[in-house]
Formats: C-alpha cells, structure tokens, sequence
C-alpha cells in the first residue's frame, strides 16, 4: 500500500499526489511512467512521474479525471493509500549535452513536460517554456515552469490568460526571433504535437514527442499503444514513450486513440454514480 502524503486540485478537472513511494523515488528519471491500481480489484492505469523527491521518497502525479479509475483515484485524500504502485517505467528522456531547448506543453500534458524542463535547468541548459491551455481556469504549473525557465510563455485558446493563440504560434515567434534551439521536446494532445512537428519540420530543428497519451496496458502486452515511427511499429510504453516527432505517424495514432472514448465515457459516469449513492 503506497500513502497520499498530499493532494492538491490544480483545476477541475486535474488533481496532483504526492505518494509515498521510496524505491521508486530512488530511480525515477523524467519521461518515465508508474502504473498504478486504486485498490484491489482496479485496473492498471498508466501515469507519468511529474516529480520526485529522493530524500522524502515521495513520487508526485498529475492525473486528468476522464475514466472510471481516475475518477475513483479522485476520491481518496491525504493519509488513503493506493493499492499498487509500481515503477519507474518506461525509456527516461534524453536531457544531456543539450545546451538550448524549447519545452512546449498543452493541457494535462505540461505534467509530463515539467520535469523535463526542470532536469534540463538544473543541468544548465537554457530552457524557454511554451504551455497551452483552453482558457484561464485550466492552467496549471505556472509558478513551477517560470521557476525552470529563461523564457515563458502562457497561450489560451480563448485569450482569457496570458496570449490569445495556439503553442505553436509562440513557437515560430521564438524561432524566427532568432533563437536556435538544439531540440523541441513537445508534450500534449495528439493534434497539438503533430502541429509543433510540422512546424519544426520546416526548420529543421530536431522534434521529440511523448506518446504517453496513448498508453493503456504500460507493459507492451495490449497492443493499444502500437504506433507507426519511420514506417516501423513500435510500443509507446517499452520503445518510448519518446519518440521522433518527425517521425511519428500522428494521424493513425490520433485514430486509434478514440476506440475507447465513449467506452471510458460511460463507465466514469457510472461510477460517478456510484459515489453518489454513497
């Protein structure tokens, strides 16, 4: 059993723990993933590390509330403990020799990118940060990203924060503002990282994208993460879940990542329900 040693809501729909997990804490490097089962008779569900603590032994989450498990994981609070905890998984990110990057996160996604962009500061490289969001409500990470970054940048759809627009329109400013970045490491929805590729792609800056979004089982034996990388399939959860954004291919993956929405649709409604009835 894994204890919550802090919860905390950063939106409506997104919540942050901070979980007591020493052996975990002790190896977790950006980019890698835990699964995680609420209680015993839960499914697997797959959640990338957002931070870590070596001296506290805690591993902290940030998790989107969209199905029946997070739903359910929504509902413990500090001092409840989740059932099973395993990790690190997953390739960690590439981050050394990098001198310039552009980080550049959308939504729930800016979880995964974050410590990406924390590791890359503390490594000295010059990091400018790039986060979207549908509007002023959804943000979340502001403080942490300014902390990591030379440069920052907030984008809402609606204009209700920060810039109106998309990333990648504050990605091309930056670039044609002159800075020449050694990589872009992109991290969101599916269609937003195939934009900030096809950007790049006209630079020639070199792209990696974190195909966590389509992960299900995290051991590669489900075959709901297959993707197509430079015409070879590969496994989000053991071959990344970095990949060459350039070489992804976006469109199939997008596809596949809507089998199950109307699926996970009616069970989240479903248990919350239940927890009604409670």
């Amino acid at each position: 059993m894994y204890k919550i040693v802090r919860k905390q809501v950063l939106n409506p729909t997104v919540t942050l723990m901070e979980v007591d997990a020493p052996l975990i804490a002790k190896k977790a490097e950006p980019g890698q993933f835990i699964i995680l089962r609420v209680d015993e008779n839960g499914e697997r569900i797959p959640l990338t590390v957002a931070d870590f603590d070596r001296e506290k032994g805690t591993v902290t989450i940030i998790f989107q509330i969209v199905g029946a498990t997070t739903e359910k994981l929504n509902h413990l609070n500090d001092g409840d403990c989740i059932h099973d905890f395993v990790g690190p998984l997953g390739v960690a990110s590439h981050t050394e020799g990098l001198k310039k990057v552009a980080v550049v996160g959308g939504g729930v996604g800016c979880a995964i990118a974050y410590p990406i962009a924390k590791k890359l500061h503390n490594l000295g490289c010059e990091v400018h940060a790039v986060v979207g969001f549908r509007n002023k409500d959804l943000v979340i990470l502001e403080d942490e990203f300014k902390a990591n970054s030379s440069i920052m940048k907030i984008m809402t759809d609606d204009g209700s924060y920060g810039t109106k627009g998309l990333v990648t329109d504050a990605l091309k400013e930056l670039i044609e503002s002159g800075n020449k970045y050694d990589e872009v490491i992109a991290i969101g929805p599916l269609i937003m990282m195939k934009f900030v590729c096809k950007l790049t792609k006209e630079y020639g800056i070199k792209t990696v994208v974190s195909m966590n979004p389509i992960m299900i089982d995290g051991t590669g034996m489900c075959g709901g993460c297959r993707l197509t990388v430079g015409g070879e399939t590969k496994f989000a959860c053991v071959d990344g879940p970095d990949f060459d954004g350039h070489l992804v291919d976006f469109d199939e993956a997008m596809e596949r990542g809507t089998m199950y929405k109307e699926f996970e649709t009616k069970r989240r409604e479903e248990t919350c329900n239940l927890f009604k009835n409670v």
